[in-house]
This record gives C-alpha cells, sequence and structure tokens, in this order.
C-alpha cells in the first residue's frame, strides 16, 4: 500500500472506474495459472485500489481530501496491528 500511489488514483480516476479495474483484477487471479509473483503484485494492486475507492467514498461523505487518505491508512494499519 503506497498512500502517494492512492492519492494519485483517486484524484485521476472516478470511484467507478476504479471499482471496474477491481473486478478484472479479481477475476484474473481467479485463473489457474496465475503464478505466486503476480498475486503479489496483483494483490498490491488491488490494495492501492481499494484504497483510492474508499478515500472517494469518505470524500463523498465530507472527509476533506488529505483527512480522508491519511485515515484510510491508520484504518488499513490499526488492523493489521490487531
Amino acid at each position: 500500500m503506497k498512500l502517494p500511489v492512492i492519492r494519485h488514483l483517486q484524484k485521476n480516476n472516478e470511484a467507478e472506474k476504479l471499482e471496474n479495474a477491481i473486478e478484472v483484477l479479481e477475476n484474473f487471479t481467479e485463473h489457474r495459472s496465475v503464478s505466486e509473483q503476480e498475486m503479489d503484485v496483483i494483490g498490491e494492486l488491488l490494495t492501492n485500489l481499494c484504497g483510492a475507492v474508499e478515500v472517494h467514498k469518505m470524500i463523498k461523505d465530507g472527509v476533506p481530501e488529505r483527512d480522508a487518505a491519511n485515515n484510510f491508512v491508520k484504518k488499513v494499519l490499526g488492523s493489521i496491528d490487531k
């Protein structure tokens, strides 16, 4: 997860486009020939895309853009620490 990437994706793409990309990548991972290395890369991409969608939702709910991105990172890191 990279906050600068999440911010870039959120600023330059509509939530619907990001959700479509997530759907395609998830579908790709279901194919039996996907290697572990590819899964790692796709996992990183999915994390960043989902983060951008989440930030979009927070901004839509009235959270300032900067706070939304930082809140998302705190939320993720907080769930990892548990």
